[in-house]
């Protein structure tokens, strides 16, 4: 045989081994899990109520691949610390970006979500917004392909004002209040919706604080020294800060009714609180055990599967990190793609049938749009009002 000919067979064979070798490399790659990117406190004052939701995460990835996963492909989640700094959850969304996340799902305080959310967008990433709710996230400067799941500062603003002007009627109203585009935003909400109802009263205090304080008796002191008859509190620190306030509150005598800034006392709180959180209201968008959730059998599944993974019942923070993930599932498995483009235009002024929320539907800005709940805890326990 022609020694040329020899090697020119040879080289053929190695370039169709090579190719074989390269396409089985992409199969198994294309058949390789696909990787969720979680980024939350997980340190610090938020850090459990970081961990809970990681783990709600974590089930509802556990139920997602139970039933094939996505595109026949399992989830695997990725979660980071982001230990409440921005500087630091921008450093945790480069690293998900170079492992080659599928999408990350960030967002418990504002100030770390703004800074989180043009990193990504810029890197090409899908990004979904779980808790913070600055409006100023779905303002389209940062990520105009934006979405949240948690209310904004408007809608709680508005569900907080609707309680203090007509089911307490209080006229002298105090307010702590953290002050970042979190609680500063969130404070304007309810004042805006207070004008807006045409409802007169007296703003008899206002205490401003940062997100790590834990120590609030003298701001207490000049708030029961105005005699209001609600103090709202808005404090997004709900390992350290918002049970400290209702210790403090009750510890200090504080004349009135404390009213809590929407999805600020969850379980996790009132455990930490104690006795003290009993009497305090509040205002949320998911309870595991009243209706419409209690009969919801998607929410049923979730929750036995956090209760056999991890030992707990879900909050409204656990329900938000899972119903995320279910919704950027269900809407890439009816796409058959994970491109970010077609996944987020489904999403944002979508509606999904069958989440842990029920039947769900987003505005065309991205913010899922939720029913609010008004409740008050007593003897340790959430009870709705009617």
């Amino acid at each position: 045989m022609n020694p040329n000919r020899r090697k020119l067979g040879l080289a053929a064979l190695g370039a169709t081994a090579l190719a074989w070798a390269s396409a089985g490399a992409a199969c198994a790659q294309a058949a390789g899990p696909i990787k969720v990117g979680v980024i939350l406190p997980l340190s610090g004052g938020a850090g459990p109520q970081g961990q809970h939701v990681t783990q709600a995460i974590q089930a509802m990835a556990a139920l997602i691949n139970e039933d094939g996963g996505v595109l026949g492909r399992p989830l695997e989640i990725v979660a980071r610390d982001d230990e409440s700094t921005p500087a630091v959850g921008v450093s945790r969304a480069t690293e998900l970006v170079g492992q080659g996340v599928a999408v990350i799902l960030e967002g418990w305080n504002s100030p770390v979500a703004l800074a989180m959310q043009p990193v990504i967008h810029r890197a090409g990433v899908l990004d979904i917004t779980l808790f913070a709710s600055a409006d100023a996230m779905l303002s389209g400067e940062g990520n105009p392909l934006a979405m949240r799941l948690n209310a904004s500062n408007t809608q709680g603003g508005a569900a907080v004002a609707q309680v203090i002007a007509g089911r307490l009627k209080a006229r002298r109203v105090a307010f702590l209040t953290e002050n970042d585009a979190y609680g500063n935003g969130t404070q304007a909400s309810i004042e805006a919706e207070l004008k807006r109802l045409g409802y007169a009263y007296e703003k008899v205090a206002e205490e401003k604080f940062p997100f790590t304080q834990a120590d609030f008796r003298v701001a207490l002191t000049n708030v029961r020294a105005a005699n209001p008859e609600v103090t709202v509190a808005i404090n997004a620190n709900e390992g350290l800060g918002m049970p400290a306030i209702l210790r403090q509150f009750k510890q200090g005598r504080v004349p009135g009714q404390l009213l809590a800034a929407l999805g600020t006392v969850a379980p996790s709180v009132i455990s930490v609180a104690g006795d003290a959180a009993n009497g305090a209201m509040g205002v949320d968008i998911y309870f595991p055990d009243v209706e419409p959730f209690a009969s919801n059998p998607v929410n049923k599944r979730f929750v036995a599967k956090v209760q056999a993974l991890h030992g707990n019942t879900p909050d409204k923070f656990m329900a938000v990190g899972a119903a995320a993930l279910q919704v950027w599932a269900m809407a890439a498995s009816e796409l058959k793609t994970l491109e970010r483009e077609p996944v987020a235009r489904r999403i944002r002024g979508g509606s999904f049938q069958g989440t842990v929320f029920g039947d769900v539907s987003f505005a065309p800005d991205g913010q899922l749009q939720s029913r609010t709940h008004v409740f008050q805890v007593r003897d340790g326990r959430i009870v709705v009002q009617k």
